[in-house]
């Protein structure tokens, strides 16, 4: 069809909707090149007319005309209100699987609308007669074959990234001209709601953005006019011949307002450009979090967490268990609806239908009564979606409800469904304001008007105090809620007090001590709450965030707790995830009665189950107990705790001085010292001063060099020092690792493995190198024992129970729960003698791979061709490498234990399965065992030895 003839027959044309509907989009069709519904899909699963509910009364269904992924497209008759349409075709958008594009016609006029979830939504209009335009031709055309062409280019993203951008300005200045950054923040909000309330509709005649161009020319103005505005919005009002209604919420409970200067003003005519209606409110309140708290100014170019991340905690707790029940629930009505159309007597008609009826009533009732609670809801972003998610999930029953023939209602759910706790007062007002500009677009964007009397009902839901410590010191409690899901603060043990301050420190590790081990990250705290709700049935689900430290070590008590009593049924072990504008690795944990029928998913995947260290393996190495034969072998390094370490030339200066005046050298006080950086890159040749555990200060002060050194560099850092040891005892290292010093004095050697890593590497260390707090030490020098820990099966164990730290995400060894529970093969423990072993077969087979391995990754290390080993001046420290030429100096850099282990040549691989192999002859497995196998072999034997343990105590 021509676009003359098209024009021409449909200017004349004045047929009803009805009639006129299906044969114009054909003419379309013919118009565009494109195939007619029937042509291209003849069953109508993908393409078809009256797409939908086909309702007892003969009306039509959701959609005139539907193609999957395309668009949802509603006819009306000429000069119809294509806005209402448009709005009533929203309302069905999420039955007919959310179109990108929404189209209404009244024939002689065309409306296409972007529906893309994180698109600022734009209109095509097309008049009859723009269809002689083949670019108008064109665009109509990409609706039909391809609709990214379409796509706005601007995000709803992006909007909200200038918007904060913008707001972050304001508010610094207004605190540079010394208001209280309180004050400012309630000031921001209120402006913030107002620009989108203005862009919404909800405020009349662009009536904000008059008062700013107002202001703009009478600056002195703006505090004036802006609290008539702000007066009216508390209790509705005029401003001017303006009738302003009713929003109150808590956040217009006064008219008070800032003054602003003229370039301020400016910064608000400028943002108040934007689309403010299309602003992204799941990370509004995250950016201008950033922007309004001075204490996270520094994160405002940094990123957050999307919604898809969040979704991942949502979707299980929230959503999917709701999808299942209404599944359920819709089946019985359905069944029900289809014999009380088949029955013979009005009487059994009336029955079945008064059932299918208080089934669909039931189930929205107990929808509509479901509460989350957020005990950590920072700036709102969990609450947005959790209140997106159940605002979806009802209106998408009652759409399937009205497939069955029962009237829709008003959408019921709102802000009152969702629960938050948060200390902060700036992050607690914006959650407010989320939450608020959230459920107004939902509103909106599925064609219902917002609620009025007040329009923003008071948010007393979302209370700004302590979720965890309540004020007289014992455990917080926690609003009634049904679930509980939130991303909780992530602070280690150190941390803590260094974010939290002692004595609050102290008071929460003594309200928690049944619970809670002291060294557990702040996150458990919520964990352990929401555990003990889980299982005494206060709440029916929950689902946190932790960083993936939780897998292992002492937080993951709290999960071992929560899988004994219910059940981890969804869960993402080691997910990227923005904390305060810094990428982190964390684990997503979703848990809830062990009897409720929900799939068990592990990253994604369908599992039987979940372990508490979030794995699926069957060899649950949770389990695993601390084994006695390992005691007393794997050791922290020494903690210093202040800045004894110093560079080999000037302990080497020292060194050469002549006797103090107590006649002792300096060598009594200096040792090598070497941390984990040492042992995966190159040594840096560094020393340590060390006084030793029981020198007093006048003696340590004989030895006048490093005396005066620590002095200078530690004696003013630690005054400063909360203990009481540590501040008077100054000279002196922290109390910790004297066991470890005095085990490896008695060795000519020790084995070293950092205690974070991205390969678990194990080393030598000569016996008189001081090791640092960042080094594991195991107190043996035989090499049955180096090659046993150097073996894949010690590896993917420690993997296993490890704790992963860092950017990198970094695995962590600990002495308690990588190496104590670990079972080492029969006749080759750590606690025997190397000599009861030493004819062993088995054990010189793995002695004499791991000699290889270390002999081979030694010389590539150090080569003798570029590199020489040299005794120090004074006699009674080790061997150090220093390099030939400037050349080989250079070379040396790159040769590291990281870069050889990332690379990984032939030659080590060979190496290291050759000793692999030895290890699992002393097993008695066979050399090819699998991984799996290997773990239920090593559990089952750690099993043995700790239940041989238990009986002989």
């Amino acid at each position: 069809m021509e676009p003359r003839e098209f024009v021409r027959k449909w200017k004349r044309a004045n047929l009803k909707e009805r009639s006129a509907a299906q044969e114009h989009f054909i003419d379309l069709c013919r118009l565009l090149g494109e195939p007619t519904p029937a042509e291209t899909d003849p069953t109508g699963d993908r393409f078809c007319f009256e797409k939908g509910a086909r309702k007892e009364s003969g009306g039509k269904g959701w959609a005139d005309v539907w193609k999957r992924h395309h668009f949802a497209w509603e006819y009306k008759g000429r000069k119809a209100n294509l806005d209402a349409a448009l709005q009533q075709l929203r309302q069905y958008a999420p039955a007919l699987e959310n179109p990108p594009l929404l189209i209404v016609s009244d024939m002689s006029r065309i409306l296409i609308r972007t529906n893309w979830t994180n698109s600022v939504s734009t209109v095509h209009a097309i008049g009859l007669d723009d269809l002689g335009d083949a670019s108008v031709r064109q665009t109509l055309k990409w609706a039909f074959s391809d609709p990214e062409r379409l796509r706005p280019e601007q995000t709803r993203t992006a909007l909200t990234e200038k918007a904060a951008a913008y707001f972050a300005t304001l508010a610094h200045a207004l605190r540079e001209a010394g208001h209280d950054a309180q004050q400012v923040a309630r000031f921001v909000n209120r402006i913030v709601f107002c620009l989108f309330a203005e862009d919404a509709g909800l405020l009349p005649d662009r009536l904000f953005s008059k008062l700013l161009q107002a202001a703009g020319r009478h600056p002195g103005k703006f505090q004036d006019f802006a609290q008539q505005l702000f007066g009216a919005m508390t209790t509705g009002g005029w401003v001017g011949i303006a009738e302003v209604s009713w929003f109150n919420g808590g956040i217009f409970d006064d008219d008070r307002a800032l003054p602003l200067t003229r370039d301020q003003v400016g910064i608000l005519a400028g943002v108040a450009e934007l689309d403010w209606s299309e602003i992204d409110a799941s990370i509004l309140g995250t950016l201008f979090e950033r922007g309004l708290d001075p204490d996270k100014r520094s994160q405002l170019g940094a990123h957050y967490t999307d919604r898809n991340k969040i979704m991942q905690i949502i979707g299980p707790v929230v959503v999917r268990p709701w999808q299942s029940a209404w599944h359920s629930t819709k089946s019985q009505a359905e069944a029900s609806a289809k014999t009380a159309a088949a029955a013979k007597t009005s009487r059994t008609k009336r029955r079945h239908q008064r059932k299918a009826e208080e089934l669909v009533a039931n189930f929205l009732r107990q929808l509509r009564s479901f509460t989350v609670l957020d005990p950590a809801c920072g700036s709102g972003n969990f609450l947005y979606l959790a209140l997106q998610s159940l605002k979806d999930l009802e209106h998408r029953v009652q759409l399937e409800a009205e497939t069955l023939g029962f009237q829709r209602s008003f959408p019921e759910i709102g802000p009152r469904n969702v629960k938050g706790i948060e200390i902060n007062p700036f992050a607690a007002e914006l959650a407010r304001v989320s939450v608020w500009i959230g459920e107004i677009q939902w509103m909106r964007r599925n064609g219902f008007s917002e609620e009025r009397d007040p329009i923003l009902k008071p948010l007393e839901t979302i209370e700004c105090r302590d979720a965890v410590l309540a004020a007289d010191g014992g455990m917080a409690e926690w609003p009634e809620a049904d679930v509980v899901v939130g991303n909780p603060p992530f602070l280690g043990y150190s941390p803590m007090r260094n974010g939290l301050g002692d004595e609050y420190t102290d008071r929460l590790r003594a309200a928690y001590k049944d619970a809670l081990p002291p060294f557990a990250d702040l996150v458990c705290y919520w964990f352990y709450k929401a555990g003990e709700q889980v299982a005494d049935g206060s709440i029916k689900r929950a689902g946190l965030v932790a960083t993936n430290s939780i897998r292992g070590g002492l937080n993951r008590r709290v999960l071992d707790q929560i899988a004994s009593q219910s059940r981890i049924f969804d869960a993402w072990a080691d997910e990227p995830w923005i904390l305060d504008g810094a990428a982190v690795r964390v684990s997503l944990v979703c848990f809830g009665p062990s009897d409720e029928d929900l799939p068990v998913l592990l990253n994604g995947e369908k599992v039987t189950r979940i372990n508490s260290d979030l794995t699926a393996d069957p060899a649950d190495l949770t389990t695993a107990k601390r084994l006695l034969e390992n005691r007393s072998v794997a050791f922290v390094g020494a903690m210093k705790k202040a800045k004894f370490d110093i560079p080999g030339s000037l302990a080497r200066e020292w060194l050469a001085l002549p006797a103090n005046p107590n006649g002792r050298p300096n060598s009594d006080v200096l040792r090598p010292w070497r941390n984990g950086r040492d042992i995966t890159s190159r040594s840096r040749d560094m020393w340590v001063v060390d006084f030793g555990h029981k020198m007093r200060e006048e003696d340590a002060a004989y030895y006048e060099a490093p005396f005066a050194y620590a002095k200078e560099h530690v004696y003013p850092v630690r005054r400063q020092n909360n203990r009481d040891d540590l501040r008077t005892l100054w000279w002196r290292h922290d109390r910790s690792g004297q066991t470890m010093l005095q085990r490896i004095a008695r060795l000519n050697r020790y084995i070293a493995t950092p205690r974070v890593a991205k390969h678990r590497v194990f080393a030598w260390l000569d016996a008189r190198i001081y090791p640092d707090g960042q080094i594991v030490v195991i107190a043996r020098q035989d090499d049955a024992t180096f090659g046993i820990l150097h073996s894949k099966y010690h590896e993917q164990w420690t993997l296993r129970l490890c704790t992963w730290l860092g950017k990198g995400n970094d695995p962590r060894y600990t002495p308690t729960t990588t190496f104590e529970t670990f079972p080492f093969p029969d006749g080759i423990t750590p606690d025997l003698p190397a000599s009861a072993y030493a004819q062993h077969s088995r054990a010189e087979k793995i002695s004499a791979a791991a000699r290889k391995l270390a002999e081979a990754r030694d010389r590539w290390l150090y080569p003798p061709e570029w590199a020489e080993w040299v005794s120090e001046d004074v006699p009674g420290f080790p061997e150090r490498a220093i390099p030939r030429t400037l050349f080989s100096d250079e070379e040396l850099k790159s040769r590291t234990l990281t870069n050889l282990y990332n690379v990984r040549p032939q030659w080590l691989d060979d190496l290291h399965r050759r000793l692999d192999e030895a290890v699992a002859a002393a097993y008695g497995w066979p050399a090819d065992i699998g991984d799996e196998e290997a773990m239920g072999a090593l559990l089952e034997l750690n099993r043995l030895r700790a239940s041989s343990a238990c009986s002989a105590r």
